[in-house]
Parts: structure tokens; C-alpha cells; sequence
């Protein structure tokens, strides 16, 4: 008889896992709300590391679409006023993305609906498992069973939340918006450009249809005003740049509506899979781990582990009550939590122009390592 698993979320690491768990011969339930037509989901920069997961995945056309821009070119004023070019070119995988975002989860979606059965679009609303079976309920009041349980709702982590316990090193927020152009006459520069100052550090990156995404990351509780509710305040951060600013006013883009917030902090589950009732669980995506988007390496590392969960939930689901599968997993997690760890202090002790403020000091001290309960 066909074993079968649940996977619950969508984003990039829900469908991904759907495809390595079919992959593998499993039969696979997927849990996924659809996503709102109105939401542009952020995070468009693709690392060259993940060239190679979805060629593995069987995705590989999927990095040759139109829609998705090559990055060759990252531009950084951090540690120096001075704008330094690091050339993606260099990478041995190839270059990095520039995504439309909207295209490529829409498209992982497609490719996993066709291997899934059955699919469902509501939202999980129980989870319990015994007996070594996992009894779900959307809020549909729809009812499965699963032999095994992959959670990639993000970092709400539906399932994991309740059988792990979750780790934070910070409360890193992002205050994020879309710009597009009013001036079309100018031709933006291709470019993905980070940069620090006093409160924080910056990202925008020119998308593939033109319109330019921007982030200001900085801690909550230094934010004087929140910049969602006054665009006043927006535009006065925007103001405080050497280099964002200049490309916005440069190129023509609009500052025409205050961001949107959300989380952005390093968070973790310990442990990021496991077994309730005999059954075997693990997290993947952020629902597992999520990462200072600093790292760039967000979506390849939900990429990775959902492509772990193809040889993870098999093992386990063959060894009986046997976890070496489980754990090994989870000590790849923990241990790539520590190695993004020290990379984080190293590359915040590069910006040294503002060791006095809040945001900086935090970070050049040994406690902003010390991780904390959430």
C-alpha cells in the first residue's frame, strides 16, 4: 500500500516539498489556502545556490522564464560610504534571479497541483495525530488522514508551534513597499543595492516588470513612528539614504503610499521535526527556520529542506519508530542555524560607522547571539 503524507502551506517551500514527496512515490494531501489575487508577495532575490535544487526538482525550465530577470549585480554600502559592486558572475551555479515573484510561486503551485491527491485550498484548522496517523480538518470541514506530516505554513508554523519549541535571536521588522514609476522617460538600472545607515540597512531591487521593490529593516522598538501608518514618515527614512533615495528620485519612481510591515527577525524551531503519536513530522521553509533576510539565502534554504523531506519522510516512514532520518534532519537545521549565526555577526561587525546606535550595538554584542524564547 501507498504511503501517504500531508503538506501543509504554499509559498515556495509547500509545493516544493509536494514535489520531492511525489517524487519519492509517496501519496501526498496538500493543505494550502490559495493565495489573495491582490497579494505581492515580497522577497524576489533568488541565490545561485538554488539553481541546482530545482534542477533537481525537475524545475530547471522554470529559471529560463522571461519573467524572471538575471542578477549579475549586487551593489553595497555597508561598512564604507562608498558603493562596492560584487559581481554574481563569479558564482560557480550560475547567476542568481531576480524573480516576479508572483510568477514563479504560481508556477511551483501549478507543478505540484498535478502530483498532489487530493489538493485542498482552505486553511488547516486541526492537526492531531496517534496511532502513528495524522488526522486533519480544514476549516472546510474537510477530513484527512497522512502517515507522516510536512509543515511549510511559514512562520505562523500551524503544526511545528505546537510540538517544537520556537527560538528567536531578535525582532527584526521589514517595512516594505512596491514603487512604480511616474516618469518613464528614465531607464532604471538593473541592480540590487543594499545599504546601511544609523537605524538599520536598506534593499531595493529593480523586479522584472519594472517596478522597484524597497525594504527598511530596522528593530520596532527603535522606530520612533511607525512608517504603515504616515507616509510622512516613509518618505523622511527614504530621505535619511545616500543611495536608495537617489535611485527612487533618479529613475521616477513614486513614493505614493506608506509600507507594509512584517517580521524579518531569525527564528527557529527546536526540535524541526520529531513525532507525535508514532507519527513522524518536520518543518520546512520558514516554518523550520527563518533567516535576517540579509542572507539572501531565505528561499534556498526552504527550497533545500523541502527537498530533504523526499528522502526524510520516507526513511522514517520505514524504520518504524527508528528517527535516525528525523534527526539527522534536524541536526542539519540546528546545525545551519549556528553556521548563519556566526555569518550574521561577521557581517554585521563589518559596519562599524554606527557602533553607538541602538540597532548597531545590539548587534556588535556577543548577547545579540544569545537566542531567547518567542
Amino acid at each position: 500500500m501507498t504511503r501517504s503524507v500531508a503538506v501543509v502551506g504554499a509559498g515556495i517551500a509547500g509545493p516544493a516539498a509536494v514535489l520531492a514527496l511525489a517524487k519519492a512515490g509517496l501519496r501526498v494531501h496538500w493543505i494550502a489556502p490559495r493565495p489573495d489575487p491582490d497579494h505581492d508577495p515580497i522577497g524576489e532575490t533568488l541565490a545561485p545556490a538554488a539553481n541546482p535544487i530545482l534542477f533537481r526538482l525537475g524545475l530547471s525550465d522554470m529559471i529560463e522564464r522571461s519573467s524572471h530577470r538575471r542578477s549579475h549585480t549586487t551593489l553595497s554600502a555597508w561598512g564604507s560610504p562608498q558603493l562596492i559592486d560584487r559581481n554574481a558572475i563569479l558564482h560557480l551555479e550560475g547567476p542568481g534571479l531576480v524573480l516576479d515573484r508572483r510568477r514563479f510561486e504560481a508556477d511551483l503551485r501549478s507543478a505540484a497541483a498535478a502530483v498532489s491527491n487530493p489538493v485542498s485550498d482552505a486553511r488547516l484548522a486541526d492537526a492531531r495525530a496517534d496511532g502513528g496517523v495524522w488526522h486533519l480538518t480544514t476549516e472546510a470541514g474537510e477530513t484527512f488522514t497522512a502517515d507522516a506530516l510536512v509543515d511549510a505554513s511559514g512562520r505562523n508554523a500551524v503544526v511545528a508551534r505546537h510540538h517544537a519549541e520556537r527560538r528567536r535571536t531578535d525582532r527584526l521588522a521589514a517595512a516594505h513597499a512596491f514603487l512604480t514609476q511616474h516618469d518613464n522617460t528614465v531607464e532604471p538600472t538593473p541592480a540590487v543595492l543594499i545599504e546601511a545607515v544609523a537605524d538599520g540597512w536598506w534593499y531595493a531591487a529593480l523586479r522584472p516588470d519594472g517596478t522597484l521593490s524597497v525594504a527598511y529593516f530596522c528593530d520596532p522598538d527603535l522606530m520612533a513612528e511607525t512608517p504603515s501608518r504616515d507616509i510622512a514618515v516613509w518618505k523622511h527614512l527614504i530621505s535619511g539614504t545616500r543611495y536608495i533615495g537617489r535611485w527612487i528620485d533618479d529613475a521616477g519612481f513614486a513614493v505614493d503610499a506608506p509600507p507594509r510591515m512584517s517580521s524579518a527577525g531569525t527564528t527557529w524551531m527546536t526540535p524541526p521535526a520529531g513525532r507525535v503519536g508514532g507519527a513522524p513530522w518536520m518543518a520546512v521553509g520558514d516554518s523550520a527556520a527563518a533567516f535576517d533576510p540579509l542572507s539572501s539565502h531565505g528561499m534556498t534554504t526552504a527550497l533545500w529542506a523541502a527537498e530533504q523531506s523526499g528522502t526524510v519522510i520516507p526513511a522514517a516512514l520505514e524504520c518504524g519508530n527508528r528517527d535516525e532520518a528525523l534527526g539527522a534532519y534536524a541536526g542539519s537545521v540546528l546545525d545551519g542555524v549556528q553556521r548563519f549565526l556566526e555569518q550574521r555577526r561577521q557581517m554585521y561587525a563589518m559596519e562599524r560607522r554606527f557602533a553607538e546606535s541602538g540597532f548597531w550595538r545590539r548587534r556588535h554584542t556577543a548577547q545579540a547571539e544569545h537566542s531567547v524564547t518567542a
